[in-house]
């Protein structure tokens, strides 16, 4: 070992230009490896304070990638259309064999790119074939991150939809659609949005009074919904209208959450990412399927590693004593 610590900001990550097709593959590959019993994973640790006021811990290791892996990550509720981050986490790296200390990396970049990769590896064991207009109920930093990470996966995609609180938001969501040579328009009808898309993708984040308004009755008989915001924004009781429902892992995640972060007892998921990694296309693109996800730490696990040998390759970062 160097005996030096590697530093990444979130500017360091960013000129990095990890490509979503990149970390849609090695993510997929992460999950394989769980499979194959390559790396090891605890389910999240989370210190719930109120809504969308915690603290998660997320330890990973795996001897494929040579490396371990802690996310560290603090949310507080801000008020909608605020410019304060209300997400904001740090990536801890050891050398797998050793416990040395790697690096320390910006966790909000990394979970960016990891969230919607995670979604589009979902999407692709999962989602109609060739769709042609998704729907972003929710329309911040990571609607940006899955519409890049989407658009990436079904370069045939045509138009969006995008839904929000805010409607500065949602215009900008819509703006960078068109700029990628989608037809896009902002919604004030999430109900609309549900009935006309091929994919759904909601990312509500959790905040006092928020009450569940996604009806899962209202999606097309053949669609994909992605709750990045782990089922919160879903009407409990309509959730068996779901053919199929998959998570990132059973092991920490038995069912959807709803807003007042606990499990819903009117649907279980089925099937995780660590089986349809591992499976070519398994489920049928003829039904109404849900992927819904905490977040597994081998994802973060995987993108880390990406950042880290790239960061290493072009001398990208900050190299600290230790």
């Amino acid at each position: 070992m160097s005996g030096a610590l590697l530093y990444l900001c979130e500017r360091d990550v960013q000129s990095l230009v990890i490509s979503p097709g990149e970390a849609r593959r090695a993510v997929l590959q992460a999950f394989r490896d769980h499979a194959a019993g390559l790396n090891q994973s605890l389910p999240k640790s989370a210190l719930a304070l109120g809504p969308g006021h915690g603290f998660q811990a997320m330890p990973a290791a795996s001897s494929a990638q040579g490396i371990a892996t802690l996310k560290w990550v603090a949310m507080a509720p801000v008020p909608p259309g605020s410019t304060v981050r209300g997400i904001n986490g740090l990536i801890i790296v050891s050398d797998y064999q050793s416990g040395v200390p790697v690096a320390v990396l910006d966790g909000n970049e990394v979970t960016l790119i990891r969230t919607a990769a995670m979604s589009a590896a979902a999407a692709a064991c999962m989602a109609p074939p060739e769709p042609k207009r998704i729907g972003f109920i929710g329309c911040g930093l990571q609607a940006h991150a899955h519409l890049a990470a989407f658009l990436d996966l079904y370069p045939g995609l045509r138009e969006a939809l995008a839904f929000s609180r805010s409607r500065a938001s949602a215009e900008a969501l819509a703006a960078a659609a068109q700029a990628r040579g989608l037809d896009a328009t902002v919604s004030d009808d999430a109900d609309a949005v549900l009935a006309s898309c091929d994919i759904v993708i909601s990312m509500v984040p959790g905040a006092p009074g928020l009450k569940p308004f996604l009806d899962a009755r209202r999606l097309k008989k053949i669609a994909f919904a992605c709750a990045v915001d782990i089922g919160r924004s879903w009407i409990p009781d309509t959730l068996p209208a779901f053919d199929v429902l998959a998570t990132d892992s059973m092991v920490q995640m038995k069912a959807p959450y709803d807003v007042n972060n606990e499990p819903v007892t009117t649907v279980r998921f089925q099937t995780d990412l660590i089986q349809l990694a591992t499976e070519p296309k398994p489920v049928t693109a003829t039904s109404r399927s849900l992927f819904c996800f905490r977040g597994f730490a081998i994802a973060d696990l995987a993108v880390a590693h990406l950042a880290v040998e790239r960061a290493r390759a072009a001398g990208v970062g900050t190299s600290l004593p230790l």
